[in-house]
């Protein structure tokens, strides 16, 4: 989750139940009802009688050939199997209703009907003119609405899978950038731990010629005192040579313990982000709540906290800095004998702020934590 915007995530998993009603909703009024409406009502209208010479017989009712038309069409109709609803019904101009078929007090099923009654009946009917009306319905539920929210989930893991590549292609080059420091320097260090153990080497076997014309010059002496001067002018040399190297050693040295500490800075880098979290906190705090004192130690809970946490913990400091009297106080936690009152608030439901009243009327901010940090909070309290 290091490479991947929290925000960005609950966008695109919030925006394709969004899109996918606005697109419902849009071919609902852009197409739907002002086109396919009409196109069905037009159909239906062409195939709702049907073959006429049954009707003029009376072997069949209106009613009942108006139905079964409507149903063979509805069945056969791509919109119904792709999950749309379709309401159609038709009444004459005098108001009588065809379909949706609804119960029929006047008619006897007991007894045959009269095949010229039946005629008689459907003339009359289609006499007073047919009005069809059809009222086509998309859902949230069907086949098509479901492809449609697929398509729209497909490009927000698009969009969610190339941000995580991108953020991670950039943490993945800071750290090659971080080695490859870290590297240079630690071959600087390998360098200058050559060069040491040279001078060290160097060094012994200045030791070791010393002492050799320290044991030759005493010969020398006894054997030649005119060359005293001289051999002492060769000793002055061979000190010089050796403080020289002395401080060349010991420059040496504070180069390797300088480089030893950028190594270790470079390793620690990473743990230095949340010490400038902390600071950047901080002076937030005091420069926008100036009527409040914040303790250290509730910066320190503050930046533990989740960022949904955090803009509610915000919104009580708020108003402690406006009034304090907008806050709701759940309970005195420290008022006995010898102690401060601290007052407690919960914020979040499992959030914990505690804070006292000064005597100059400013508020303290003591501690800022959770449920799951209260013990340690009032332990720190306890002892305030």
């Amino acid at each position: 989750m290091k490479f991947l915007s929290l925000k960005l995530l609950a966008f695109c998993m919030v925006l394709p139940p969004v899109l996918l009603i606005l697109t419902v909703e849009a071919m609902q009024r852009l197409y739907v009802e002002p086109y396919l409406a009409p196109v069905f009502a037009e159909e239906i209208q062409n195939i709702i009688i049907g073959d006429e010479r049954p009707l003029m017989s009376g072997s069949i009712s209106l009613k009942e050939a108006v139905s079964r038309h409507i149903n063979i069409y509805l069945d056969h109709l791509l919109f119904r199997q792709l999950g749309g609803q379709v309401s159609v019904s038709v009444i004459t101009r005098e108001g009588t209703i065809l379909y949706p078929p609804i119960f029929d007090v006047e008619a006897d099923h007991m007894i045959a009907p009269d095949p010229v009654q039946t005629a008689s009946r459907n003339l009359e009917l289609m006499n007073e003119g047919l009005v069809v009306r059809v009222d086509p319905r998309l859902g949230y539920l069907t086949p098509l609405a479901i492809l449609i929210l697929a398509f729209f989930f497909a490009i927000s893991f698009l969009v969610i899978y190339f941000h995580f590549r991108k953020g991670l292609r950039r943490a993945r080059q800071e750290e090659a950038e971080k080695n490859r420091e870290i590297e240079r320097l630690v071959d600087l260090e390998h360098h200058h731990s050559d060069r040491l153990s040279t001078l060290r080497q160097d060094h012994a076997s200045l030791n070791r010629d010393i002492e050799k014309m320290k044991q030759s010059l005493e010969k020398e002496r006894v054997q030649a005192s005119r060359n005293e001067d001289e051999m002492v002018e060769e000793i002055i040399q061979l000190e010089n040579r050796i403080r020289e190297n002395l401080e060349r050693q010991d420059v040496q040295q504070n180069e390797i313990l300088d480089l030893k500490e950028k190594i270790a800075q470079l390793e620690k880098r990473k743990g230095g982000s949340s010490k400038r979290e902390w600071n950047l906190i901080q002076k937030r705090f005091r420069t926008l709540y100036k009527h409040l004192i914040i303790h250290e130690r509730s910066v320190d809970g503050f930046v533990t906290l989740e960022d949904d946490m955090k803009i509610k913990v915000e919104e009580v400091i708020h108003q402690l800095n406006q009034d304090a009297a907008l806050v709701t106080i759940k309970r005195k936690v420290f008022g006995k004998k010898g102690r401060e009152t601290v007052l407690e608030v919960v914020f979040g439901y499992k959030g914990r702020l505690y804070f006292r009243k000064m005597k100059d009327g400013r508020i303290e901010i003591l501690s800022i934590g959770t449920k799951n940090t209260q013990n340690k909070d009032l332990d720190f309290l306890s002892r305030l």
